[in-house]
């Protein structure tokens, strides 16, 4: 709710409360403890504004029947300090209560008043926070995950900033351990391939199959030429690596930055391995008795950590047995730490620099280790309920009804550098959240070109241009915007006026609601009811042509309207078009 709003509802609480105690004062209930009650907001708004559902809940302490109490509520309550200008009883006790005209002006003088600022709050209280999403393997190019990542992650930390919180977005580039052995064997390979043919050495079983592979060594002999093939293939894998690797973070974070994400800090893996990181957290694992020795590895016993906290956390023997769990290598036979060590030292040092709450955007393949990567936090003294995982389903490519795996332009799979190329950023960005996180989603790759009202974004941006349009033209014939009395504000009665103006009063509250459920998507629809309840407004109610007053209090609400898809659109990186 805006800040009209959640006053409306607490000061209405309050008279509730008030009228409760000058019953009880007057005899009309008997003296009992007044029970704890709720304002709320009913899904059917023809029947009141708010709705109390006091006179149910107090039926026990006062030992009556609700609509006793009702009636003993309407008779006293006084609601000349609220937003309500009246309110009666329905059914078995429910109390309607409907707003008064003063209530509608104040949410639009609020929109006028803090501008940008609107549905800006201090729910966060400046908690330290850090989303870590995208984090894609730097050993070949991004994919749609990646994509749906990129959109969700960055959007919610916009919402997270908006919802008053301190909010860090952070890259996490695995640029060590088993994968880049890999990444070195494929490369190798490749090379000896490029230069010797085909027959000259057999490809990894468990190598990278992609073509950016390819790409990469023949760049590699362009600018190299083929000297290599007669050194030492260590040497000759640390330079492969150390010329395809640099580039492939760059190409991740030119991608990035067309996509419009802008990250506080990459943060390599390497650095983990460097500083001791790594070694010390399977130091604390070994001196806390939950490591042991089997097959020449190191195991961290990560099923008796994570059964103690899914047993903290209610689930029972049957639960905990049908997940099947198992312990962990940390240190394999060959002395080299595994992906998971590296991922504990990582979190460590996210709670380390100061971040309280840790959010992760992760695919749903990952389901398995949010328990594990939770439990590993406690047992190296850390609370790993700090540590909140959003799973993100797959999203397939869909052109004419069917799905699309291959570039038109590459002819290989399509990456996310192809999809930005093929696809405005404004969609990409609205589109991808459009569907929660947890959701399997189809992204139309026809309708994400489309410019016309089927296409969601562009939708709210023509919405906008719309408003824009009509102040100008009444601009042309000579009506110049002015700011309005409360009174002729008031003048706003109509059905479609406050719908539209109430909706505007709950954008705060479903910044909060979406920061709460790291749920950015609540804000995209929110902000296309926005854009259809203007639509239905302005086909409604004229604004050129009335009384000036009317005329000029309309206009007021056109730009309320503005203000907010403006406000919503630039927090997500965004264009806000003027004309379309």
């Amino acid at each position: 709710m805006s800040e009209i709003a959640m006053n409306a509802a607490s000061d209405l609480k309050a008279a509730v409360r008030a009228a409760l105690e000058k019953a009880i004062e007057s005899g009309e209930l008997i003296n009992a403890e007044i029970p704890d009650f709720t304002i709320e907001v009913p899904a059917d708004k023809k029947n009141g504004d708010y709705a109390s559902n006091a006179a149910m809940a107090g039926a026990r302490a006062f030992r009556t029947a609700p609509r006793k109490i009702a009636e003993a509520v309407v008779n006293n309550i006084d609601l000349s300090k609220t937003y309500m200008k009246s309110c009666e009883i329905a059914g078995p006790g429910f109390i309607n209560f409907f707003l008064s005209p003063r209530y509608y002006s104040d949410v639009l003088r609020e929109i006028e008043t803090k501008g940008d600022a609107f549905g800006s709050s201090s729910f966060g209280k400046g908690e330290k926070v850090m989303v870590e999403f995208v984090s894609a393997n730097p050993t070949g190019p991004m994919h749609m995950g990646n994509a749906r990542g990129g959109a969700l992650g960055d959007c919610l930390a916009a919402v997270l900033d908006k919802a008053g919180y301190d909010v860090w977005r952070e890259f996490y580039v695995n640029d060590a351990g088993n994968q880049i052995e890999k990444f070195a064997n494929s490369l190798n390979a490749r090379f000896i391939q490029a230069v010797k043919g085909e027959d000259a050495i057999e490809f990894p079983e468990d190598g990278y199959q992609g073509e950016d592979i390819k790409d990469a060594a023949a760049l590699f002999i362009e600018e190299n030429g083929t000297a290599l093939i007669d050194a030492d293939e260590a040497e000759r894998k640390k330079a492969l690596v150390d010329f395809a690797l640099p580039r492939n973070i760059a190409k991740m974070q030119s991608d990035m930055k067309k996509y419009r994400i802008e990250y506080d800090k990459w943060f390599m893996e390497s650095e983990l391995h460097k500083s001791g990181a790594v070694k010390e957290v399977v130091d604390i694992l070994k001196s806390k008795g939950l490591t042991y020795e089997k097959d020449g590895a190191l195991w961290y016993k990560n099923k008796q950590v994570v059964t103690e906290l899914l047993k903290a956390h209610g689930k029972t023997d049957e639960e905990i047995d049908r997940l099947e769990l198992k312990d962990d290598v940390i240190i394999r036979a060959n002395g080299n730490p595994t992906y998971f060590t590296a991922d504990i030292a990582y979190h460590k040092n996210k709670f380390d620099r100061g971040f309280t709450t840790l959010i992760n955007i992760w695919g749903a393949d990952h389901h398995g280790h949010v328990a594990r990567m939770k439990g590993s936090m406690n047992a190296i003294g850390y609370d790993g309920d700090k540590l909140d995982v959003v799973l993100m389903q797959l999203v397939k490519l869909v052109r004419n009804g069917e799905v699309v795996r291959m570039s038109k332009r590459t002819g290989k799979a399509i990456q996310l550098g192809d999809l930005l190329d093929e696809v405005p950023v404004d969609s990409a960005r609205f589109l991808f959240n459009t569907r929660e996180a947890n959701t399997q989603m189809d992204f139309d790759l026809d309708l994400a070109v489309t410019q016309d009202n089927q296409n969601p974004v562009y939708y709210v941006q023509y919405a906008h241009a719309r408003i824009c349009s009509i102040i100008k033209a009444l601009a042309a014939e000579g009506v110049t915007l002015r700011t309005c009395t409360d009174e002729e504000l008031q003048l706003l009665t109509a059905p479609e006026e406050k719908e539209l103006i109430e909706h505007l009063a709950a954008y705060t509250e479903e910044i909060i609601l979406s920061a709460k459920s790291y749920d950015p998507t609540k804000i995209t629809k929110y902000v296309t009811q926005l854009a259809t309840l203007f639509h239905k407004f302005y086909n409604a109610c004229r604004v050129k042509g009335e009384d000036e007053p009317l005329m000029q209090a309309r206009l007021n609400l056109c730009v309320a309207v503005k203000s907010v898809i403006r406000n919503v659109l630039e927090m997500f990186k965004i264009t806000v078009p003027e004309s379309m």
